[in-house]
């Protein structure tokens, strides 16, 4: 009988929207005792998973998994880059990124079922400042409502875009100098997203193209728009189809510069910090293993279009409905914003 692996749970009590007491429990009722040998370690403080997950790198544990949002996973994550600890993830945060990217299951029993499974892959990550992220950073205004996101009393997608929607009324788009392989560019950009994943979280895809495997990063970059661009830009954020509106920009590299005119903000997987006026970016090839299920190719499998057209259920809805709901409540908030300039 092969040797059981190890494998540590980490819980963020305060991440995300839920309460995670039934995904404890669900763990230790569905995890293959078979296969694994595990332990649950609650976060205490800020810090404490990065803390835990290199202590079980030193004790050579099989696998941490991160029990929280992209936050957590951050933390954990940079505990494990370069060593043959893998990743695990049961996603409960208010974004879910990295795991929506990996198509782990946003159930708990479906994540904990891949993770019985114990299929593992490499993938890459990326340094902004020298701070690793796993999914996206950015300057400019995703970095900004990301403080201002951090800041908030609530969590969920409607939150996010309610920041989003109301303080772009306000926000001044800056001039940004971005040193690539090739040269120097100059933008004026509402805001510059590098991506290792291809999306900030619930299905919000900010580099529709961007793959955790080909050792590249996607740099979007928003130009100024006005409020009437703001529905289709929302619509093909969650179509995946942001990359052929025509205020986006976009290249791929492995390193850049980005250059501004004063320090500010910047973020990592949605953590906000302040940064000075150069940030170096740059990806790391196959640094992380990670548990998550195998997917077809991209180019086998059908277009999104014809996707939409199958019923695929989170809870007793259809997938086509909540697509429908998340624009129906998009296009509220553009009538209400559009309201309110007129007013002016």
């Amino acid at each position: 009988m092969d040797e059981k692996k190890r494998i540590i749970f980490i819980v963020n009590p305060i991440s995300g929207t839920h309460s995670k007491d039934v995904i404890i429990r669900l763990v230790g009722e569905l995890i293959d005792r078979d296969k694994y040998d595990h332990t649950i370690k609650k976060t205490e403080y800020a810090g404490h998973a990065s803390e835990i997950a290199a202590q079980a790198v030193r004790e050579g544990t099989d696998a941490v998994v991160a029990i929280g949002g992209d936050g957590t996973i951050n933390e954990i994550g940079r505990s494990l880059i370069h060593t043959s600890t893998s990743l695990g993830i049961i996603p409960c945060g208010s974004g879910n990124g990295l795991a929506r990217h990996l198509h782990i299951p946003m159930d708990p029993k479906g994540a904990i079922h891949v993770i019985n499974n114990g299929l593992r892959k490499t993938i890459d990550y990326g340094i902004i400042d020298g701070h690793p992220f796993f999914c996206t950073c950015g300057v400019g205004f995703d970095a900004f409502i990301s403080l201002k996101f951090a800041d908030s009393g609530r969590r969920g997608l409607l939150t996010y875009l309610e920041n989003t929607l109301h303080e772009s009324l306000n926000y001044q788009p800056e001039t940004y100098e971005i040193e690539n392989s090739e040269g120097t560019v100059h933008y004026k950009a509402f805001l510059i997203a590098c991506a290792n994943a291809s999306q900030y979280g619930n299905n919000a895809y900010i580099a529709p193209q961007a793959s955790l495997t080909d050792g590249m990063m996607d740099i979007t970059i928003l130009e100024p728009f006005t409020m009437l661009d703001v529905p289709s830009l929302s619509f093909q954020l969650f179509n995946r189809t942001l990359d052929q509106n025509s205020r986006i920009k976009t290249m791929k590299d492995k390193d850049i510069v980005i250059r501004r005119s004063r320090e500010g903000v910047f973020h990592f997987d949605g953590d906000p910090t302040m940064g000075g006026k150069d940030l170096k970016v740059k990806i790391i090839h196959q640094g992380l293993n990670v548990i998550a299920p195998i997917r077809p190719h991209r180019s086998s499998a059908p277009p999104l279009n014809i996707l939409q057209h199958f019923t695929d259920f989170i809870g007793r809805r259809p997938l086509t409905a909540t697509i429908a709901d998340k624009h129906k409540q998009l296009l509220t908030l553009n009538q209400q914003i559009l309201r309110r300039l007129a007013k002016k």
